[in-house]
């Protein structure tokens, strides 16, 4: 056996499929096997597997083992003269293993290898190409040097930023999203360290490989899309402390005697300096736009009042009093942040509309609550007209700059509705675009290309590959699927770096229900599959939770009331219990046995469910499951509300 390839999978399945369909094509003319140690994954990871992939070799742990376990459960039982660790968020080209191998058999000093890695964008990834990380290396990454200077030999050593990225050359540390090694390095130094379960463990294997007389190379004559995070998020706080702990193992264990100690205490002031701005980082991703809206709207609400209580109520002897200030005008702003909220305002992407549409919503609510207020809290109405003006064109500014400067999470108008553009054959196309109208996405446009430029172009299509430019610029394109079907992965990943870096980019696998691709190496790795994930957008899990609230609360104070028009109303009593403190939802699914197999997004268990209206008992599971899925997929307000009192009828 030529080539044993790796992979630890941990509910990454739709990455992990493209990744298989990449690797099957790159092994065709190599004796190869595949290896997938999947970590106790719940996403369906091990049915896809065998129901497309029968060819590879599965371990399905019981446990997450780590990653440097799960990777030696393999490779204690792979055969393979070369040994691939790779990442299930990845692409390979389609010659990638070949030109490797040949490189690693004419090089007998090389012990391990790495490829050029790109984003899901096709932007070189700098740990394609890494540095040891010596107490001095990793003291420069940790407080920012190596941004700051990132060509520097010294400053940017972590990442090499000195090597040209397109050239080979000897480096010190392999990524582990692809590291290829030679089975008697293996033999000669060992496994991977099992005392790291996540991060560092290639650090310390590359690192041994160069222990035991061997060279590591930086091999850019092929490449990878390496989605990067897919299971983890870089600013997040557990990210942050078990990726710097992980280098602290590593700096104990190879630097003992060269000021592993104050490296120590070093690392660990910037392990809880880093914790504390992942923290204040994922507070204000949430919080910013209420806190800008909150204080803006305050400003503008003040000056408004003073001005306008200066000129027209007391006439230049005065504004109104401290109260109004203090007291009312930040329970007016409070009403209208929470009515815009539960319109959908605060949802990403921020969208206008529903911030404005909440802001007309709370005014009506202020105005009841102005009339309730006793004569000497009334101020003038004509303060909640302008007051709603103000917050109304403030979100809307806000949210228009937002947009304007190219902001994330930001959208206007059209611009919340993607332009697509599909290339590939008829067949892949028609497949991918029938794919795209199923999902939530609601695209404003599709259009279609050939890949194949010697080839008569379909009708129905706008040109060949070689027009995409001129299509991109015309039609306002600003998304692009390639049909790996039609399409090599090399001549995917040489259009992503070719054309616009603006546009975002998707990878179609053949034979599936998903498309994938990624916009930012700090982010999930965007994913197009067929919807049934309406029930658990923001929007609709705040209508049904305020739904339930709401019913549960009325049906409280009136029940003595209903006493007589319900027939178990002390079931009922305690059933409005359960459901206002949240234990339970007023409707959920059906009860079936396999709850996992149609994987549908989670919800409370439900007082009723979708049967409880139909005239016929004893339904399938087959059945229920249909309703199930056609439940969370066309979920709206109006449904729980129907089926809510058409089960109070029944019951």
């Amino acid at each position: 056996m030529k080539l044993s390839i790796v992979i630890v999978n941990y509910n990454v399945e739709h990455f992990l499929e493209q990744c298989l369909f990449s690797v099957r094509k790159a092994i065709a003319n190599i004796e190869a096997e595949v290896y997938v140690v999947d970590n106790n994954s719940v996403d369906g990871s091990l049915k896809m597997l065998a129901e497309k992939f029968p060819e590879v070799k599965v371990i399905a742990n019981k446990d997450n083992v780590g990653f440097s376990r799960a990777n030696n459960q393999a490779i204690r039982i792979s055969t393979g003269e070369y040994v691939l660790l790779l990442n299930p968020d990845t692409v390979v080209e389609d010659d990638t293993f070949t030109k490797t191998i040949e490189f690693m058999d004419s090089h007998p000093d090389a012990g391990g290898l790495g490829v050029k890695m790109v984003d899901g964008k096709g932007r070189f990834l700098p740990e394609s190409k890494r540095g040891l990380p010596t107490p001095a290396t990793a003291f420069y990454k940790m407080f920012g040097l190596t941004k700051l200077f990132p060509h520097s030999k010294r400053f940017a050593h972590y990442y090499m930023g000195h090597l040209d990225n397109d050239e080979i050359n000897e480096v010190e540390i392999l990524a582990g999203a692809f590291m290829l090694m030679r089975r008697a390095t293996l033999d000669k130094c060992g496994l991977l360290d099992e005392t790291f379960f996540m991060y560092g463990e290639d650090i310390d294997l590359s690192y041994r490989i160069t222990l035991a007389g061997y060279k590591n190379y930086y091999y850019p004559k092929t490449r990878i899309i390496h989605y990067k995070g897919e299971s983890t998020k870089k600013t997040s706080v557990n990210y942050v402390l078990v990726f710097y702990k992980a280098m602290e193992i590593f700096v104990k264990k190879h630097f003992a005697d060269k000021g592993a100690k104050t490296f120590s205490f070093f690392i660990n002031i910037a392990i809880y300096f880093k914790a504390f701005l992942a923290l204040l980082s994922q507070f204000f991703s949430k919080a910013i736009q209420p806190l800008a809206d909150a204080i803006l709207g305050y400003g503008g609400l003040a000056a408004i009042s003073y001005f306008w209580g200066n000129a027209m109520i007391y006439e230049g002897n005065g504004s109104y009093p401290m109260t109004l200030f203090a007291i009312i005008l930040p329970i007016y702003l409070l009403i209208w942040l929470l009515t815009s909220y539960f319109s959908g305002g605060y949802d990403k992407p921020y969208k206008i509309a529903p911030a404005v549409g909440g802001v007309f919503v709370g005014s009506l609510l202020i105005l009841v609550f102005y009339a309730l207020l006793p004569e000497q809290l009334r101020f003038s109405r004509a303060l909640i007209l302008l007051g709603m003006i103000w917050v109304a064109a403030e979100m809307s500014l806000s949210r228009w700059i937002g947009y304007m400067l190219n902001r994330p999470n930001f959208q206007y108008g059209k611009n919340a509705k993607k332009r697509f553009l599909v290339i590939g054959s008829e067949e892949e196309t028609k497949r991918v675009e029938q794919l795209l109208q199923s999902t939530s996405i609601k695209p404003d446009f599709i259009g279609l290309v050939s890949p194949f430029d010697d080839k008569e172009v379909p009708d129905n299509f706008l040109g060949n590959l070689h027009q995409v430019p001129d299509i991109i610029e015309i039609y306002k394109i600003n998304e692009i699927i390639f049909c790996s079907k039609d399409i090599s992965h090399q001549l995917i990943i040489d259009k992503m770096e070719e054309w616009h870096s603006s546009l975002d980019y998707k990878i179609a696998p053949e034979d599936t229900l998903s498309i994938i691709g990624s916009n930012s190496i700090n982010t999930r790795g965007d994913l197009y599959t067929i919807d049934i994930k309406t029930i658990s957008t923001n929007s609709n899990r705040r209508k049904k939770r305020l739904f339930d609230m709401i019913s549960s609360f009325t049906g409280i104070v009136l029940w003595i009331f209903l006493l007589f028009f319900i027939n178990k109303p002390f079931s009922f009593l305690k059933n409005c219990f359960k459901v206002l403190f949240g234990k339970y939802s007023w409707i959920g699914y059906c009860d079936v046995k396999d709850v996992e197999k149609l994987r549908l997004p989670k919800i409370k268990k439900g007082i009723f469910d979708p049967s409880t209206n139909m005239s016929r008992i004893g339904l399938t599971e087959e059945e229920k499951e249909q309703l199930n899925l056609m439940y969370a997929r066309d979920y709206s307000l109006s449904k729980d509300i129907n089926f809510f009192f058409r089960a109070l009828k029944k019951s």
